[in-house]
């Protein structure tokens, strides 16, 4: 890079920091309120609220970090404007072309930073909160629940434990659980204590026994055990025990489904839509860029001229975008979208391209007088 040239990037990478860090700071800040209840109705500390809050941070920056972008290329471009350089640059000869190297470089640094983000960073923070969920559960048994108390943990779910003896076990375990009218399961135990295997958390009930009453049965069903293991993700709404989700998948288990997973057969095209939504969305970051770069590359000497092509930047960012989640949403339901998921942004960033190297000087030609002929 030239001297003028590193000048422009480091001007431009420092109002995407600062863009990047501002945007997602608020959004963090409106997420972590609305868990907030990690702490005040779950007993957790503050690390593990953070921790929780901090995953969904991957899937912030992918959203966060094209707007970021595409306002830092705006500023940048209309402070070099406003402070008359690019128009000194310009008058010194020089072209779009050379312009636009730093910016493409940043919009590469970009895009490499959202296909990170969207390829294996999201996928892997969503998994991980999910086994942090499930832990969360296991700790608001054993740290919320009070001995004594009947506590409602899911409706239909009521959990009673007489005291806590030693290493943490609870005796007196009582458990109903009416969340299906047609079965009717009740727990009875002498002790229980939590046990943790892998990302699969367990309440291990020792001398006690199971009354089952379904709909229809005139005597109920009891078992009596010695110990009995009860999955803890049931006290929950039940999605721990739930297949993975898309979003929560790994890129290379899109790509190669397990043809033994119901889940993943039944739901082809949701799979399909988020394997290619993860992969088009570096071009989004490129898509952004180029649409700033080309709305005020050229020199611009009223502000009111600038005004106008902000907000057509602006415009042409929304529907673009506006257009690719419509695209988006075709894919879950047809194949052939595919092709115009990717057509979106490319085309989009040929004619940002296009415009922003040629469009000015062939608009000029065209706006310039016919000459006379010689009477």
């Amino acid at each position: 890079m030239s001297l003028i040239e590193r000048y422009i990037f480091k001007m431009a990478g420092a109002s995407f920091l600062a863009a990047l860090g501002g945007l997602t700071g608020v959004i963090w800040v409106t997420q972590a309120l609305r868990d907030f209840d990690l702490l005040t109705t779950k007993g957790q500390s503050l690390l593990v609220f953070l921790f929780a809050t901090g995953l969904v941070v991957p899937s912030l920056l992918m959203i966060v970090a094209p707007i970021a972008l595409f306002a830092a290329i705006l500023f940048t471009l209309n402070k070099l404007n406003g402070d008359s350089e690019l128009v000194v640059l310009s008058a010194a000869g020089l072209s779009p072309g050379r312009l636009l190297r730093p910016f493409i470089t940043l919009m590469l640094m970009v895009a490499l930073l959202v296909g990170s983000m969207s390829l294996w960073l999201m996928p892997a923070s969503f998994a991980q909160l999910r086994a942090l969920l499930s832990q969360v559960r296991t700790d608001f048994l054993s740290r919320v629940v009070r001995e004594g108390q009947f506590s409602t943990l899911d409706r239909g779910f009521v959990f009673h434990y007489r005291e806590r003896g030693p290493g943490g076990a609870l005796l007196g375990i009582f458990m109903q659980d009416r969340r299906d009218p047609a079965r009717i399961s009740t727990y009875i135990a002498e002790s229980g204590v939590t046990v943790f295997n892998g990302d699969e958390n367990y309440l291990v009930l020792e001398k006690g026994s199971i009354q089952r009453q379904t709909s229809g049965g005139r005597d109920p069903v009891i078992v009596v055990f010695e110990r009995y293991a009860i999955d803890l993700a049931q006290f929950g709404a039940g999605t721990e025990n739930a297949p993975l989700k898309p979003r929560e998948r790994t890129t290379p288990a899109l790509l190669n489904p397990d043809p033994l997973d119901v889940y993943a057969q039944a739901n082809a095209g949701l799979m399909r839509a988020e394997l290619h939504d993860r992969m088009v969305n570096p071009l989004y970051a490129i898509t952004f860029g180029m649409i700033a770069f080309a709305a005020l590359a050229q020199a611009r000497t009223t502000r009111q001229g600038r005004g106008l092509a902000l907000l057509g930047a602006i415009a042409a960012a929304v529907l673009v975008r506006g257009l690719g989640f419509g695209v988006a949403a075709l894919v879950a339901r047809h194949s052939w979208a595919v092709v115009a998921l990717y057509a979106c942004p490319l085309a989009s960033i040929a004619a940002a391209i296009a415009y922003a190297l040629h469009g000015p000087s062939l608009l000029v030609r065209l706006k310039r007088p016919a000459p006379r002929l010689a009477e």
